[in-house]
């Protein structure tokens, strides 16, 4: 792996960053801006941390972009690839999570990366991972429609059936087991991707980024105009206690931020701000709280043709 690579991965990062901090920006009526935190380590890693928080359109946003290099990967990297333990590596990635205040916004989540493990005495070993995927509070068909096509279309260059694939690693990964539900809708997920060669692997990471903004943008400009009441606030909350749930217990990337000794306000900022557990609460049967169980949860195939 050489450094024209890691350099062209990291301008590509840091200008989506930049994109979508600005298109996130104009969507927030206070016209709050996003805090960026550089920071840097003696050992040649570095960030830039971008937070948004308190706005009247986004309760929270964090656009990370980190650059990751350390003598030994974490037990969460080497999980699936025991033969790297103990080599050092470099990772590169941009990772968000936005949190609507509109409880009928739904919250999102994306994440672009780039591995390179260095085996003394051998080869690099690369791969890129990443994905996104919509977890909304009340459910609409259209939004869920909108996502997954958009997502279907970013794919379709690459293979006829990489997005199903993909689709299905994102329903698997994005479960919770204790609860027995998924987190939300989905959307695609992909992670050791090697076998296309370094240039079509980065063309893809980068139409997975690129396609973002036009799958969630269309869905919180539509969701952010609707009137809501406390109650549909209170849902909001309970259901974002899944999300902490699921980053706590079974995300590999907060694992592997965290063995990594990674910098804790970064890692950790994808987390709602206000949140709420309830006892036992079920949905009124037949209540738009219902079917999000009921409708949107299950497993559905959302992509229209194209």
């Amino acid at each position: 792996m050489n450094s024209q690579n890691v350099a062209a991965i990291k301008d590509y990062l840091i200008g989506l960053q930049s994109i979508i901090c600005e298109t996130l920006e104009y969507e927030e009526i206070t016209k709050k801006q996003f805090f960026r935190d550089n920071w840097e380590r003696a050992n040649g890693s570095y960030g830039i941390t971008a937070i948004l928080e308190a706005g009247e359109n986004l309760e929270r946003a964090g656009v990370n972009f980190s650059h990751i290099k350390a003598n030994t990967l974490p037990k969460a990297a080497t999980l699936r690839r025991p033969d790297l333990a103990g080599c050092s590596y470099e990772a590169l990635g941009l990772s968000l999570v936005i949190h609507p205040k509109n409880p009928y916004a739904p919250t999102s989540h994306a994440n672009i990366r780039f591995f390179c493990a260095y085996i003394p005495g051998g080869e690099a070993v690369w791969w890129f991972g990443g994905g996104y995927d919509l977890t909304p509070y009340y459910g609409f068909e259209e939004d869920c429609i909108h996502w997954h096509t958009t997502a279907a279309k970013a794919c379709a260059p690459f293979g006829a059936d990489v997005y199903s694939q993909m689709k299905a690693a994102c329903d698997a990964y994005f479960y919770l087991p204790h609860r027995r539900e998924p987190r939300g809708v989905g959307g695609v997920f992909f992670d050791d991707l090697n076998e296309w060669g370094f240039e079509k692997s980065f063309y893809f990471m980068q139409s997975i980024g690129d396609s973002f903004l036009k799958a969630y943008l269309p869905i919180l400009q539509r969701r952010l105009i609707i009137p809501y009441t406390e109650k549909e606030r209170e849902f909001q909350q309970y259901r974002r206690g899944r999300y902490v749930e699921f980053n706590l217990l079974a995300d590999r990337g907060t694992l592997f931020g965290l063995q990594a000794g990674g910098r804790v306000e970064s890692i950790l900022m994808s987390m709602p701000p206000i949140v709420r557990w309830r006892y036992a609460f079920e949905a009124e049967p037949g209540s738009p709280e219902a079917r999000l169980y009921s409708h949107f949860l299950p497993k559905k195939d959302w992509a229209e043709n194209f």
